[in-house]
């Protein structure tokens, strides 16, 4: 269990950490509180990640052999996505800070900035490569709870560093750099999960 959360800790913190999802909880960070944030994305975090359980959960009722290629899959699109991010953000044209989820707000106070934290991260994370990655990791290992616990921590923590050194991550961190690490865990993941379905 153990090996499993952190397993899906690391590959969901390397996917987050370059997300628009960052940049929008840093965006957020600069025009409300740090703490109200942090709760609202939080509180964002863990509803979307017990979605993605959910729907991992589902899947993982299907025939072994087919969730495994399925997974593999997955996490292959997952490199190819990264991968491109990773090349337009060396670029220079990945231009998505954040802006257009956190334009959004206005001057709020207390459990308004939350809820408005809350609302643009819930609305900012359908879909999102964390959120199908943690399905994936349901699907492919059975455990719900550990990778629960491992993709809200990642979540959490990756959320905690936005609002907290944002400002100083980007600077020292480059973008490009942290899609391709991304893209090659997603890929190494997925190589392994298609050979275990064959």
């Amino acid at each position: 269990m153990l090996t499993i959360a952190a397993v899906t800790f690391a590959a969901i913190f390397i996917v987050e950490l370059p997300d628009k999802t960052f940049f929008a909880a840093l965006m957020l960070a600069t025009r409300y509180k740090a703490l109200n944030v942090w709760a609202g994305v939080s509180l964002a975090f863990a509803v979307q990640t017990l979605v993605a359980v959910a729907a991992g959960t589902v899947i993982s009722k299907l025939p072994a052999h087919w969730v495994h290629l399925g997974a593999g899959i997955g996490f292959l699109i997952g490199a190819g996505w990264l991968l491109y991010e990773g090349l337009n953000s060396r670029k220079g044209s990945d231009d998505d800070s954040g802006d257009e989820y956190a334009e959004k707000a206005v001057a709020a106070a207390g459990w308004h900035q939350i809820g408005k934290s809350f609302l643009i991260l819930f609305a900012a994370e359908w879909g999102d490569l964390s959120q199908i990655l943690t399905a994936v990791f349901v699907s492919k290992y059975h455990e719900p709870i550990p990778v629960f616990i491992g993709a809200l921590a990642a979540l959490v923590t990756v959320s905690g560093l936005a609002v907290l050194l944002g400002g100083q991550i980007t600077k020292f961190l480059r973008l490009h750099v942290l899609h391709f690490a991304g893209a090659t865990l997603c890929t190494v993941l997925g190589i392994w999960t298609l050979a275990t379905a064959f």
